[in-house]
């Protein structure tokens, strides 16, 4: 249910479970973060981009896992570490909505693209879990303290456009040109030497 290529200096990671919802076992979240893994050795990788099959980027956590306690598993924070440790660009080319612990591994992501109806939610206070540490830093980083407990303690629901507003998301694409447009702005990086674009990062970061 994870998908894995590599072509170019470009690699691609896609979460490939439409049917429900995208949402996430723990052995997927082990899979995402063997193929982030895998991806990272490859000594042309320059980019990665991290998207979904189908309306939904990710619903979450499996439900029957989560009432299983996937919620609490030290495999999402394994995971958005794994992916904010990548020595290149990473790009999330969100495909509709991120829901949940899906969060984590696109605020690690360097750049996110989001389709128009995409909405962004982790509602945390309501289910009664806390988010994984590494998650409301992100989120407070790129939205501000104020929006941030928006949505991790009011719980609202945060539209496509809304996002960008806030800068949650960098743009929003249509869907049929949603990964053209992520391997579009992979062009520069893909033509640099990997050292210059581990530098780079660093300096960002």
């Amino acid at each position: 249910m994870i998908a894995r290529e590599f072509t170019g200096a470009i690699g691609r990671i896609t979460i490939a479970r439409p049917a429900k919802a995208n949402s996430l076992t723990g052995a997927m979240l082990a899979e995402l973060t063997a193929a982030f893994d895998a991806l990272a050795a490859e000594p042309g990788l320059r980019a990665v981009i991290l998207t979904g099959e189908g309306a939904v980027f990710s619903a979450g956590a499996d439900l029957d896992e989560a009432r299983a306690g996937l919620a609490l598993s030290p495999e999402w924070e394994r995971l958005s570490s794994r992916v904010a440790a990548m020595p290149c660009l990473t790009i999330a080319a969100l495909n509709g909505t991120v829901a949940g612990g899906a969060m984590g591994m696109v605020l690690a992501c360097d750049l996110r693209l989001a389709v128009p109806g995409a909405k962004f939610l982790y509602p945390v206070m309501r289910l009664g879990f806390l988010p994984q540490p590494s998650d409301p830093p992100r989120l407070r980083a790129l939205v501000g303290p104020s929006r941030a407990k928006m949505i991790l303690m009011a719980g609202q629901k945060i539209p496509a456009e809304e996002a960008l507003a806030w800068g949650l998301v960098d743009r929003l694409v249509a869907p049929e040109a949603l990964l053209d447009e992520a391997a579009a702005l992979a062009a520069d990086a893909s033509a640099a030497g990997a050292e210059q674009v581990a530098a780079i990062k660093r300096m960002l970061d």
